[in-house]
């Protein structure tokens, strides 16, 4: 029986295999950035992580040998679907740093008050790390923009595979 080479280099177990990998490794990044680095997060920052929490949960899932193939599709739509929130937030969060889009104001937001009393409580309300300020940046991406190129990618990969893949994921 013949399969054609783009069947075989997408298919269900390498893009949820591929998942799991980019997903554990980009939050053992992060976490080793934080801890290590002593590199604190902002809240988006924050917020980026749970989809790759979750596309990891579900592709870890996705290869126990007791799911069945459908369960497998369903579990990598699933992963794709994470992996396209996180790339949605990526590049909103990329878009505040650059000055693209105005962020929230519980991170981002400017202080003005009229009375002192009001700009205590502001200042008092800002968060330590700003989501509007580059922290790390390599070749002039920052982490963010970094996290939307490499899940985007994986929102591809998963569709791709999810439409031209193997029909069996036990193959």
């Amino acid at each position: 029986m013949y399969t054609s080479p783009i069947s075989k280099l997408f298919s269900y177990r390498k893009a949820t295999y591929l998942a799991v990998l980019v997903s554990a490794s980009l939050l053992i990044s992060v976490f080793a950035i934080q801890y290590i680095g002593q590199l604190a997060p902002c809240s988006l920052c924050l917020t980026q992580r749970w989809p790759h929490g979750i596309a990891l949960a579900l592709g870890l899932l996705a290869m126990m040998p007791i799911i069945g193939a459908p369960a497998r599709r369903f579990l990598l739509i699933m992963i794709s679907i994470a992996f396209a929130t996180t790339a949605g937030i990526g590049a909103y969060h990329a878009g505040i740093e650059y000055g693209w889009f105005i962020g929230p104001t519980t991170c981002s937001g400017n202080i003005d008050g009229n009375t002192i009393d009001e700009l205590k409580r502001q200042l008092l309300a800002q968060p330590v790390v700003r989501c509007d300020e580059v922290t790390w940046s390599l070749l002039g991406i920052s982490l963010a923009g970094y996290n939307f190129f490499i899940s985007s990618a994986l929102t591809i990969i998963c569709g791709i595979s999810l439409f031209v893949g193997a029909k069996d994921f036990r193959s």
